[in-house]
């Protein structure tokens, strides 16, 4: 599914596979310098930076310590006020499938909070620069429409086989150990290893639902978690999307408003309308966009992805991106904007940050889901009418379906009454806002701070001083406040 941190640009390089430390030894991280060769940008930006990178052995099961073991890497940036220091802020920015190390690199932008922490980047298992898999793909994300009939749908049963081969080559060891409980027992690994006996956490959209597992496997190890937007933890895995599509549409009717004039419609429903109408075209025969070709697949996802910011600047970016389809269904040869060419590049050739493609051995591993193709049709037949344009995308069939191991846990309940601050926005396209209260209720010390009438995904850092102030305030100096909104 499209993971976007504004922060966040992936780098992957390739992992190492190394014995693990025996159970008796204390785990240890060993540090260096973060630039790999003269081509690493990301590690370049990082000794710029003055932040540390380490490397870090763990079991690939943790059931077996003394057996097989894969190399972590993470970054470190130490409070810049070392006498008032607090201790350490782990940094996630969700998927599955992101990489955290540059997120160390956001200091700035959290100065008070960088003052009192180390800010740490931890790579999850398999991510980034911790041992990743490779899945072969030619596409950025397996989030595709399963299309208007049983014919197309067969079309995306045919890509989610495809796309499950592409990551049958791992080692079905390594596939059955990439849940998101083995990355909250790295997490633990980790927070031994840096020397501390509990840890503060900051992770955004899936990055909640890694927290919130830890907080169930390890609340005893926890300091101060804030999690951004949350994931249902009882949707989490590969039905993720099947929620969202009445979100995404909201969404969609919200940034039809500010389009009005633009050429687009006179009226909020007049935009709609010529969304939809783009859609249905390209179901009909394939789009010309430069040098790509988007069909009916394809096109509700580009809506998707470029509903996740409802800032001023995307909005105007979404308008460009739906004025080229439409000359595009129009029969005209567009040629597209540079941020859609990158989008569309990624899409049909996988060039681009491979967050979902490297998050998807996660989202199979974490819960088990039906193989019989016709239940995935039946559900999107059953809710075409209510939801004819997201959702044959979010309730389409996944690779998950095809996958070559099974789940080797059940996936965690989460239930405590753990402290935290959870942030949200009412009308999250991505996880939304019922999604939300759901980890309110199960995460029961936790209060929420909401952005009422936004429709963006993650909230913090957005602009938003309400929310902004109260991370500080909980992070620096121990608040909890009391459940409010933000206007």
């Amino acid at each position: 599914m499209p993971k976007r941190t504004a922060i966040v640009v992936a780098l992957l390089v390739a992992g190492v596979l190394a014995p693990a430390a025996p159970a008796t030894a204390s785990p240890s991280i060993t540090w260096h310098g973060c630039a790999t060769g003269p081509g690493d940008r990301l590690g370049t930006e990082l000794d710029k930076a003055g932040a540390q990178c380490g490397d870090v052995v763990v079991p690939v099961d943790h059931r077996r310590p003394k057996g097989r073991g894969i190399t972590l890497a993470l970054a470190r940036i130490k409070a810049t006020d070392p006498a008032r220091r607090r201790g350490t802020l782990m940094l996630n920015p969700g998927g599955p499938g992101g990489p955290a190390m540059e997120l160390v690199l956001a200091g700035p932008l959290m100065p008070e909070i960088a003052a009192r922490y180390d800010l740490v980047g931890l790579d999850p298992r398999f991510v980034g620069r911790s041992s990743p898999l490779r899945c072969d793909w030619k596409t950025d994300t397996f989030a595709r429409s399963a299309g208007p009939t049983l014919r197309t749908f067969g079309e995306s049963v045919r890509l989610a086989k495809e796309l499950a081969r592409g990551c049958s080559g791992n080692d079905p060891e390594l596939l059955r150990a990439a849940s998101t409980r083995n990355t909250a027992r790295d997490m633990d690994v980790v927070r031994a290893a840096l020397g501390e006996r509990k840890i503060s956490y900051l992770g955004a959209s899936y990055g909640t639902y890694l927290g919130a597992v830890y907080l169930q496997m390890f609340g005893a190890r926890a300091d101060r978690f804030v999690l951004d937007s949350s994931v249902d933890p009882e949707a989490f895995g590969p039905g993720l999307l099947r929620q969202t599509a009445p979100a995404v549409d909201a969404a969609l009717r919200n940034w039809a408003k500010s389009a009005v004039g633009q050429g687009l419609g006179d009226t909020a429903d007049e935009v709609v309308t010529t969304v939809r109408d783009i859609a249905r075209t390209a179901e009909r025969r394939p789009l010309r966009v430069g040098k790509y070709t988007v069909d009916g697949h394809m096109v509700p996802y580009l809506f998707f992805a470029h509903l996740y910011d409802d800032r001023p600047a995307a909005q105007a970016g979404f308008v460009d991106t739906v004025r080229t389809l439409r000359d595009a269904a129009a029969g005209l040869h567009p040629t597209p904007a540079p941020a859609l060419a990158a989008l569309l590049d990624g899409l049909t050739t996988g060039s681009g940050s491979a967050t979902d493609r490297a998050g998807t051995p996660v989202v199979c591993a974490d819960r088990a889901t039906s193989r019989d193709p016709a239940t995935y049709f039946r559900d999107i037949q059953d809710h075409r009418a209510a939801e004819p344009l997201f959702g044959p995308l979010a309730r389409n069939i996944t690779p998950c379906a095809f996958w070559p191991v099974a789940p080797a846990e059940p996936a965690t309940r989460i239930h405590n009454a753990a402290p935290a601050l959870l942030l949200g926005s009412t009308g999250d396209p991505a996880t939304p806002y019922a999604g939300q209260l759901a980890m309110h209720r199960a995460l029961a010390g936790s209060r929420l701070v909401t952005v009422e009438g936004a429709f963006r995904h993650s909230v913090f850092l957005k602009g938003d001083r309400c929310v902004d102030t109260a991370v500080r305030d909980y992070l620096v100096g121990g608040e909890l406040p009391a459940d409010r909104s933000c206007r």
